[in-house]
Parts: C-alpha cells; sequence; structure tokens
C-alpha cells in the first residue's frame, strides 16, 4: 500500500483547526438572493426559461465534485483512495465490469448512513430537492452516503454510473443526460476521467461532451492507470487521448490533463512513479484551491444568476411593450404577438436592450428559446418593469441592479480584504437591508 502523507498535507486532513464558519455570510447572500433576485426572477418566470431554480440548500451546499467517465475507468475507486476507504466497511463497490449504476452522493455525516433517493429529494434542506422532477425510476438510482471524514466536512463527492456506448439512453429508464445536466450545473469541479483502454469516443460521449460546453475552466481530465504502460506507450496513449478529446473542447487552451494511478497500491516498478506522484499533487492542490474558494464561487454564482434574470426580465418587458405600441382596438392581440416573437428584430427588440441598459450581446439568450417560453406564458400574464414598484417594497428593477452593482461585489470584497467569515454581523451590515424607495419622501 502506498504512502498517503501527501494527500493528507495538501488537503489539510491533519490539522487540528475547526471548520471555518461561513453561516453569517451565507445567511447575508441568502438574504439577498430572497429580497432582491427571487421576485423578479418568479414575477418574469425565468425558471421556466432556464430550468435551474436556486434552492437555499444549494446556496449552503459545499462544494461539489462531480465524477464522470466510461465504466470500469476508476472513478469509485479514486474516490475511495482520495477519502482512504479502502478495505472499510464504508468503501463504494469497486470492479473491472460495470459496477456502478447509481448517482452516489458522498457527504459527512457523524456515522456511516444510506440515505435513499425519495428521502433526499423530499429534505428542502439539502441541495438536491429539484431532483424529484426526473421521476421515481431516477430516485431508486441515486443514493447518498453519509460518511465521517474530515474531506467531506468541506466538500461532496458524486459518482456516476459509467458511460457505455452500447447502451441506449432510454434503457437506462430515466432522462441520464438531463440529470448529468443539472449536476454539470452545479458542480465546482468536474473530473472526466479515462483509463488507456477507454479512449474511444461514442456518441454518449460526444453529448456528454456537449453537456459541458461553458463550463471549461471547471473541467480536468484524468488519465488513470497510467503505470500500467510502458514510457513509449503512455505517450502514444496520452497523444491518442487529446486526438480523441480534440472535436469535443472547443476552446483555445487545451485542457489540464493530470496523468497518474489513482489507488492505494504502489506503483508498477519501472515506471515513472516521482511524475505520477507530482500529477497527483497537482491534482489535489487543485481540489483544494476549490474548496478554499468556495463562497467566493457561490457569490460569483449568485451574481452571475442575478444578471441573466435581470436580462430576461428586461427583455419580456420589452416584448410587452412592443405588444402594447402595436395593439389598436380593431387588432388581433394573438396576431400581434405572433408576429412579434416570429421576428423579434423587426421590432428591434434585442437591439433596444443592448442600446438602452448595460447588457453585454454575448449575454443575450437564443431568441428561438422566447417561442417556445411565450407558447407556455401569454404576453398578457406579465406586467411591465414599471408597474412592479411598491410604496414598501421598491421596484424590482432596482433591488436586483442594486445586487448586482453593489451589494453582492460588497459581500465578495469583504472577503478578498482577507476578513474573518464569522466576524461580518448582521447588525452591522443588514444582511441586504430594505433599499430606498424612490417613491417615498425621505
Amino acid at each position: 500500500m502506498r504512502d498517503r502523507s501527501h494527500i493528507e498535507k495538501t488537503l489539510m486532513l491533519n490539522e487540528d483547526k475547526p471548520v471555518d464558519d461561513y453561516s453569517v455570510v451565507l445567511q447575508r447572500l441568502r438574504k439577498i438572493y430572497h429580497s432582491s433576485i427571487k421576485p423578479l426572477e418568479q414575477s418574469y418566470k425565468y425558471n421556466e426559461l432556464r430550468q435551474h431554480e436556486i434552492t437555499d440548500g444549494e446556496i449552503t451546499s459545499k462544494p461539489m465534485v462531480l465524477f464522470l467517465g466510461p465504466w470500469s475507468v476508476g472513478k469509485s475507486t479514486m474516490i475511495n483512495y482520495l477519502l482512504g476507504l479502502e478495505n472499510t466497511r464504508y468503501q463504494l463497490y469497486t470492479g473491472a465490469e460495470p459496477t456502478t449504476s447509481e448517482f452516489t452522493v458522498l457527504m459527512h455525516g457523524p456515522k456511516l448512513k444510506t440515505i435513499e433517493g425519495i428521502v433526499m429529494a423530499a429534505d428542502s434542506a439539502r441541495s438536491f430537492s429539484p431532483l424529484e422532477k426526473f421521476g421515481q425510476n431516477f430516485l431508486e438510482k441515486l443514493i447518498g452516503i453519509e460518511v465521517p471524514h474530515k474531506l467531506l466536512e468541506r466538500v461532496t463527492f458524486v459518482d456516476t454510473p459509467g458511460i457505455i456506448e452500447n447502451r441506449k439512453q432510454q434503457e437506462r429508464g430515466y432522462p441520464f443526460n438531463d440529470v448529468c445536466q443539472w449536476f454539470i450545473d452545479r458542480a465546482d469541479l468536474i473530473f472526466v476521467v479515462f483509463d488507456p483502454t477507454k479512449l474511444d469516443v461514442g456518441l454518449e460521449l460526444e453529448m456528454l461532451f456537449r453537456q459541458l460546453k461553458g463550463r471549461e475552466s471547471q473541467i480536468r481530465i484524468i488519465l488513470n492507470k497510467a503505470d500500467n504502460l510502458a514510457t513509449q506507450m503512455l505517450m502514444r496513449v496520452y497523444g491518442a487521448l487529446f486526438w480523441s478529446l480534440a472535436p469535443l473542447i472547443n476552446v483555445t487552451e487545451p485542457p489540464r490533463v493530470y496523468v497518474s494511478s489513482f489507488w492505494p497500491q504502489d506503483y508498477r516498478p519501472d515506471t515513472h512513479w516521482d511524475l505520477f506522484l507530482k500529477e497527483e499533487i497537482s491534482l489535489l492542490e487543485d481540489l483544494n484551491q476549490v474548496i478554499e474558494n468556495r463562497l467566493e464561487n457561490k457569490i460569483a454564482f449568485i451574481r452571475q444568476h442575478a444578471i441573466r434574470v435581470r436580462i430576461h426580465a428586461l427583455l419580456v418587458d420589452r416584448y410587452l411593450q412592443t405588444y402594447k405600441d402595436k395593439m389598436t382596438f380593431f387588432s388581433d392581440g394573438e396576431l400581434v404577438f405572433k408576429d412579434i416573437v416570429e421576428d423579434p428584430d423587426k421590432f428591434y427588440i434585442f437591439k433596444t436592450i443592448l442600446a438602452k441598459t448595460n447588457v453585454s450581446k454575448f449575454d443575450l439568450p437564443n431568441r428561438e428559446a422566447y417561442k417556445d417560453f411565450f407558447g407556455i406564458n401569454p404576453i398578457s400574464s406579465f406586467k411591465l418593469l414599471s408597474q412592479q414598484c411598491s410604496y414598501m417594497g421598491g421596484c424590482f428593477l432596482e433591488k436586483i441592479e442594486r445586487a448586482i452593482t453593489q451589494e453582492l461585489p460588497s459581500l465578495l470584497g469583504s472577503l478578498g480584504l482577507g476578513k474573518n467569515p464569522g466576524a461580518l454581523n448582521c447588525d452591522k451590515t443588514g444582511c441586504g437591508e430594505t433599499p430606498k424607495n424612490r417613491y417615498k419622501k425621505h
């Protein structure tokens, strides 16, 4: 068995210091979301456009590390190795055949405990309640395991079923790609694992990389079981891996690839064990960086979500304003709005948003998405932004803009200055105080 001291040193598992208390910062972040972002999100039904509902459990959740890849490449073995679970009753089942048929979530708990998927989905305090929408067949394939391990106090691991190219997705009994997309959207780090015998790219793997588009900064490619090969063969396999993945990852900068053998057994003799060990430590440092940047990533994610909600609200408002301008006493409302939705450029919907508001053209959603959105939600069910104000609560648009430009950057800045997160006090910061109302006399 190999020495594990480098894992404990890099991930700081031997240090006795208590886990940082971020509850006050997360409470502030949750309050900003509920008071400044969610009202506009609900009013303009943003969740029906993006299918991404943010829950309290997601805001307060730990960083998530997702393991993806073909079957039997060593995903479950790698998790066992990182957590030191080999030859214990906690270990995940591994084997040369496809062994993992469930989505397995490893979380921290006071004692070893298995939680069924239906229980995880029913618990609103966890971040997995939205998974209920994928049906009962999927929930039977979801399992949670609580393990009393120090690393799991700071991070959550998700093991996924291996990709089998000769099996159709429909035969799984649940929408496999949609479930993968749900986890991909919420993962802070994504390990895509290969081994030297499974470098071919089929339809399911191609679909998976299409889903990873836009998340390239979170992807880490792992070439596992590297000590099975001689040096010359390893170089050829490394080149073949890039050759297979090149058409699937359309970015100018190549992804980071880690080459090693992530399991507890000693490296095979006559292999570059020193190289493999350095690669392993680099991966652990990468993992530790994600854990250390937990709050910064969470605040940045909520701010990015707020920007998208604001753009969506501005677009719906513009569609509605154009519809009201074009309507006359004798007009057929349905035909008028159909004309607007079919060709928004004719009415300068998107160009007006770019000209009048602080919106980047690269952040604008797809025009086709609004055909489906308004097919489900009639335009008459929405109010203009100028009407979304109240005497006590202020205006929805002003509140979300204040959150984007002031409240969230201020919260992020307080972390960047090295302040102790626990020292932030709601009495001093207000935890997202009520914005001033321009209609109210002060």
